[in-house]
């Protein structure tokens, strides 16, 4: 790590306690140890491994796989909470001011990103818009409910949730490689090993994925919540449906969509109504009363709690639950 301006450092911690109101409480979680959390100090890590700030689990947990020994990532956002509705308090602050490398998803998922992107940059931390190198959605493209709908004209909205398909997963993990082995090619040969294998596994996500699909009666994705696996459907021949249009979670469900959803369930037998991870599923509730239909859990891997975290759950595990789940409920057939 490197020693910061301390002019930079002033700044970022009163940007950061004027949003600590609007955040949880909970700290940010460490690195390799889920138990506590340390403050960086300016000289850095005794150790000297590279210093990584990650923003969404999937990016995280890509990190570490990748970087193995010479790499400690520490993860920005508090197990459990909305990751919509993240802002950075003054101790994310200093951690990314501390950082060599800061992984973000994009400013579509990260707003807060655009105010310090520049003065990181300026303080030698390399940062990664892992977004770069995707051809993102627009709701538009990604919208398959109410035809009536109206959206805004004013400005076109993209869908920031990519890394649900294991195809974009992979283009993630290049990128990830790719900066590790740029700010410390002394032990490139052990990221690209690990990158290697890594999208390997995910590869062998993505088969497994098609094979169980391709044996499902329905293709139909009935969602409760704020549908985030757009791209999961693009990929793999998929329909959706979900009451709600856009991408924000603090949007509410358009009543028509909810009949809607209720409508189809009746009309075509389906067995299961899906729900997102770490949000009330109040809407997914009132469709199974409703319907008698099941609810099952379709993990964004926005985020994890903290149960998931200590237990060291992946995304590769995350996305093979979510298979069993799309497995039961669109009636997987041998």
């Amino acid at each position: 790590m490197k020693r910061k301006g301390t002019i930079f450092l002033i700044v970022i911690m009163i940007f950061g306690i004027a949003l600590a109101g609007c955040t949880t409480d909970e700290p940010a979680i460490p690195t390799d140890d889920p138990s506590g959390v340390e403050t960086p100090d300016e000289e850095g890590s005794e150790d000297n491994r590279i210093s990584v700030v990650a923003t969404l689990f999937p990016q995280y947990d890509f990190a570490r796989i990748i970087g193995g020994e010479y790499v400690e990532v520490r993860y920005l956002l508090p197990t459990g909470t909305e990751a919509h509705s993240y802002e950075p308090t003054p101790q994310d602050m200093v951690a990314l001011l501390s950082a060599d490398v800061f992984l973000y998803t994009g400013e579509l998922m990260e707003p807060w990103t655009v105010n310090i992107v520049s003065n990181l940059e300026d303080e030698d931390v390399m940062i990664v818009d892992l977004s770069q190198d995707i051809s993102l959605l627009t709701l538009e493209e990604n919208d398959h409910g109410d035809e009536d709908d109206e959206h805004d004209d004013e400005e076109e909205l993209y869908d920031p949730h990519y890394w649900t398909d294991p195809n974009m997963a992979i283009i993630m993990v290049n990128r990830i490689t790719e900066s590790l082995m740029g700010i410390d090619p002394e032990n490139r040969d052990e990221y690209q090993e690990n990158g290697d294998k890594l999208k390997a596994d995910l590869e062998e996500l993505d088969d497994d994925i098609r094979e169980a699909l391709a044996k499902t009666k329905s293709k139909t994705i009935l969602s409760g919540g704020h549908f985030a696996f757009g791209y999961f459907a693009r990929q793999y021949g998929l329909e959706h449906m979900s009451p709600y249009t856009g991408f924000s979670p603090n949007a509410e469900p358009a009543p028509q969509r909810i009949t809607a959803l209720i409508n189809s369930i009746n009309e075509t037998g389906a067995m299961a109504i899906f729900h997102e991870e770490l949000i009330d599923p109040k809407v997914a509730e009132v469709i199974v009363e409703e319907t008698g239909v099941k609810m099952l859990l379709l993990h964004g891997a926005h985020n994890i709690s903290k149960e998931e975290l200590d237990s060291g759950k992946t995304y590769i595990e995350i996305m093979y639950d979510n298979l069993e789940n799309l497995k039961e409920g669109l009636g997987y057939e041998e």
